[in-house]
Parts: C-alpha cells; structure tokens; sequence
C-alpha cells in the first residue's frame, strides 16, 4: 500500500508538503500538479478516518442496541443509518442481547473512544445507566427511555396502549382480559404500556385482573410458555378469557400458538391475541391481529438528526420527542 513517503518521493517533494497538499493547506502553485500526478502513479488513498480525527471529528457514532435481530431494532438501526449517513457520519454497531451490564460497558467503551456521539436503544432505566449520563462528556440520544439530561426519542407507548384497550373494551362490552407484562425496569413497555393498557379499560368499566398480568421475557419462546401456564390457571378457575394482550408482538406469537393448541383460536369461546409492535412476519403468519404501529424507522432517523444538532450546537438543551402511532388490525 502506497503511502506518503512514497508519492513524495515520485513528486520530488517533501512529506510535509504532501501532507499540506491533502489537508488543503499552503503548497506552491507549481507543485500541485506534479504531486497530483504522483498521487495517480502510485494509487495513494489518503485516510479519512487520520483526516477526520485531525480536525477533531471522527465523523463516528457509537450505536448501543438490544437486539439486532428484533424487527423493531433493525428498522431503528436503519433509521439511525440514514440519517447519520446524510450527515456524513458512520455508526460502530453494538449488540448487547438485552444484557443491562454489557450496555453499559458498550457505552463506556465507546464514551472512551474517539466517538462523536452515542445513541443508545434504551431497555432499562436504572441508576447505573442514570451514573453514566450524568457523567457522560460526549453527546448521546436515548431511543425508547426517558433519561434526566439527556435528548430522547420516545414511543407513546401509555397512549398506545391506552387506545388499543379501549377500542378492545369497546368492541365487546363485559369482556375478559390476560396481559402477558414485561420487566418493569422497562419503563416504556413495562410499566407505561401496562399503566396505559388499565386507563384504557377502565374508560370503558372494564378492568384487568391481578390474577391474569403474568411476567414474561422478550421472546416468542416465553409467550408460548407463559400461555400455556395462563390457560391452565383458566381452566382450573372456570374462567374464560376473551383477550391475551401482549406487550409485543414477538410475545403474542408464542401465545397465539398456545390458543391455537387448546383449539381456543376459533369458534364460541375463541380468544383473541393482541400486541404491540406491527410485526410484519407475525403479520404475514397470522394475517394481521390487533396491535399498534410505532413509527421505528422515523424514530431512528430522528435520534441521529438530534444527535447531529448537538454536534453542531454543543451546549445546547437536551430535548425529548414523543413519536406517534397507530392502531391496527380492529
């Protein structure tokens, strides 16, 4: 690989004057062209990356999700590309399989690293995260949590979920309701959807029963399991339930496939699964069940145009931007 030795050499200059001559400074008029030229000969890539960092941007973002393999994530990380990529920035991608530790340690690795800001896909709030931020000197977005002095990017997962449990309640008066719930240290989806989804029913008398909100995990695996169990618990009770609500689409997956093993997808005493999230394959599978679209993409796209106005406005208040959504599937 050629460097700058080697076409200041063929140029006939010094290494200074080539190095000038690639960071637009003072050369003489005469021997531009002739280290133009050598640049040519010997196929010379100057590197952006030494070129950025000596104007003091690495023109870098370090990006922190979740999972890389949840539909929601990806079309953030898409948006987050796209709006980084029109700025002219890259991102250093981060998986952290929903493990709080290795998020930290993701975002300490990049805040320690010639970085020009973070974004982080946020799945808890805890005080370790709020140590971080707090003393935290590069500029950072939160997509999905809401952070104390720090610019976020939010879902309006309490108003989401309040309108999809009324119009739920309103369809069939008197019926009953199961919500498979998240971790509460998950405050969007697990505490504001499930505060949400209660305020929506009760605008309608409806309420939830305490016996029927079961925790589960992010996966469809942990859906299946949770309502097969939620169904035993039923049918020793004598209870039918109408609704299992689910705080994501990838949840109700696995309980429709529950329901669908007990036969209780169809006929008199069918139960209807709902979610969050608009899943295109959950779609795709099941022809659509009632849930609510979060605008993902636009989110990412909007947490890497924030980011780009602190960069280019350092000291500038940190803001929050709650996106919108829609219910679908009813």
């Amino acid at each position: 690989m050629a460097t700058i030795k080697d076409v200041a050499k063929i140029a006939g200059v010094s290494s200074a004057m080539v190095s000038r001559y690639l960071n637009d400074g003072y050369v003489a008029a005469e021997k531009r062209p002739l280290i133009a030229a050598a640049i040519m000969e010997c196929g010379y890539r100057p590197s952006q990356q030494a070129r950025n960092l000596r104007r003091g941007r690495s023109k870098l973002v370090g990006v922190v999700v979740p999972r890389i393999n949840s539909e929601s994530v990806a079309r953030i990380t898409a948006g987050v590309e796209q709006g980084l990529s029109a700025a002219g920035y890259q991102m250093l991608l981060a998986n952290t399989d929903n493990d709080p530790q290795l998020e930290l340690d993701y975002l300490e690795l990049f805040a320690a690293y010639p970085v020009d800001g973070l974004i982080l896909v946020g799945t808890t709030v805890d005080q370790a995260h709020k140590d971080f931020f707090e003393r935290c000197q590069v500029p950072a977005v939160v997509v999905g949590q809401r952070y104390e002095g720090v610019s976020c990017v939010l879902q309006d997962d309490f108003g989401a979920a309040r309108s999809l449990a009324a119009k739920l309640a309103a369809a069939k008066p008197g019926a009953r309701f199961a919500y498979l719930a998240v971790d509460p240290q998950d405050e969007a989806v697990g505490v504001s959807r499930l505060r949400g989804f209660k305020e929506g029913l009760a605008e309608w008398g409806a309420s939830l029963d305490p016996t029927y909100i079961k925790r589960c995990e992010f996966s469809s695996e942990s859906g299946l399991q949770v309502t097969r169990q939620l169904l035993d618990e039923a049918a020793a009770a004598k209870t039918n339930i109408d609704y299992i609500c689910c705080s994501t689409d990838l949840i109700a997956a696995g309980a429709l496939r529950a329901v669908g093993e007990r036969g209780l997808h169809q006929g008199k005493s069918a139960i209807t699964v709902t979610g969050f999230g608009d899943n295109q394959v959950v779609s795709m599978l099941t022809g659509g069940i009632p849930t609510v679209h979060f605008t993902y993409r636009t989110s990412g796209k909007k947490s890497a145009e924030m980011l780009i106005e602190q960069l280019e406005h350092p000291g500038a208040l940190p803001v929050s931007t709650i996106m919108g959504y829609r219910v679908v599937a009813l």
